[in-house]
């Protein structure tokens, strides 16, 4: 079989395209280099005069003689998986139009994001162990492919309620965050779904253009304010609204096929999407290394945030990341983390790394003050 005793211990570069692999190749070798999902069934002239030695080819298709070839070299292959709706060694974030992929065709139901979501029902407490295997590959390697994209990157996470819909007030004011924290120079990060996240995911789409279009825009959603009773008319919509206004501003969405009965917003250019809650969520607030805003919303937002308090509490990932916490009522009376936070955060290095305001638009404010260093 393949021989893992060979594979290098000090990888080579990342390959994730045709033009990487070629390039490679006419440099002199492929020796150690991690090959992840390129289609190589046309470079097989390539792969038979290449040291391929130590290399690590994931989900490569190529000709059997070819693969063959690879292995005698002592490279480690790892075989494409026929029949699953997604790619577990994909190399790179998701897109839009990739997850909605026939969604004028067929309707939700039909795209690989709905796909993916029935084989998750199907897998997730049936014990098969390879299912599983699957599900975790596919997830370290969206991890990999968030690290490098968001590499250098100002992350700013933007939580908030699902439920908040297209068209009201709520849902334009944490639109209007988006907006201004993308203007700032920061990257908005989202948990990917509905309500409040598609919002922010918006505002930042939108920050290159004029200000009226977001207005525009919200007005446009709100013929489909929510993704029930149907999630086809409720992404039309926002296909609609980029289809208008092409060329938005980017943003990173990460949501999850675990409430997979949300689906995932078209609005965040990347979207890093996952199996497995713990990691989404994990990997959200610590990739928001510019700080994290909360918005009013339930159950869900609660956790994310003493999720983002224990890090900050501890020190474990450094020095403590500014919370900011909007609606004053909200988080003292309807439900009140805001006590408990600020209990918690007494005497801490994160006392002064944490603030409570009434408004969404007092909040891009707040986020600089915490982040300035005395």
């Amino acid at each position: 079989m393949d021989n893992p005793d060979n594979i290098s211990s000090l990888p080579g570069p990342e390959i994730e395209s045709l033009a990487e692999f070629d390039e490679a190749v006419a440099s002199g070798t492929l020796a150690g280099h991690r090959i992840q999902s390129v289609d190589l069934t046309d470079r097989g002239a390539a792969l038979l005069a290449a040291d391929t030695s130590g290399a690590v080819f994931l989900g490569c298709r190529m000709e059997p003689g070819t693969a063959a070839k690879v292995r005698a070299d002592g490279a480690f292959v790892f075989p494409p998986v026929p029949g699953l709706p997604f790619d577990p060694y994909r190399g790179r974030l998701y897109s839009p139009d990739v997850l909605y992929a026939g969604l004028s065709d067929g309707g939700y139901a039909a795209t690989p994001d709905a796909r993916a979501y029935r084989w998750f029902q199907q897998t997730r407490a049936n014990g098969d162990a390879f299912a599983s295997m699957l599900r975790a590959l596919h997830d370290d390697a969206v991890s990999d492919a968030l690290d490098e994209f968001l590499a250098g990157a100002h992350v700013v996470g933007v939580m908030g309620g699902h439920a908040t819909a297209r068209g009201s007030a709520p849902y334009a004011a944490a639109a209007r965050l988006g907006r201004t924290l993308a203007r700032n120079g920061l990257t908005v990060a989202t948990g990917g779904g509905p309500g409040a996240m598609e919002a922010a995911n918006l505002g930042a789409y939108t920050a290159p253009h004029p200000d009226p279009v977001l207005d525009e825009a919200c007005a446009l959603l709100a013929v489909a304010p929510s993704f029930t009773p149907s999630v086809t008319d409720w992404a039309l919509a926002a296909f609609d609204v980029r289809g208008r206004w092409p060329g938005g501003g980017g943003s990173v969405s990460i949501p999850t096929w675990f409430y997979g009965h949300e689906p995932p917003n078209p609005f965040a250019d990347r979207i890093a999407k996952y199996f497995a809650n713990a990691l989404r969520e994990d990997g959200l607030l610590t990739r928001s290394t510019a700080g994290v805003i909360f918005l009013p919303g339930a159950a869900g937002t609660v956790q994310e945030i003493f999720d983002n308090t224990t890090p900050n509490y501890y020190g474990s990932l450094g020095g403590p990341t500014p919370m900011v916490l909007v609606g004053r009522t909200h988080w003292t009376r309807t439900l009140p983390a805001w006590p408990l936070l600020r209990a918690l955060a007494a005497g801490r290095a994160m006392a002064p790394r944490i603030a409570l305001v009434d408004t969404v638009d007092e909040a891009p404010e707040a986020l600089a003050r915490l982040s300035a260093r005395p």
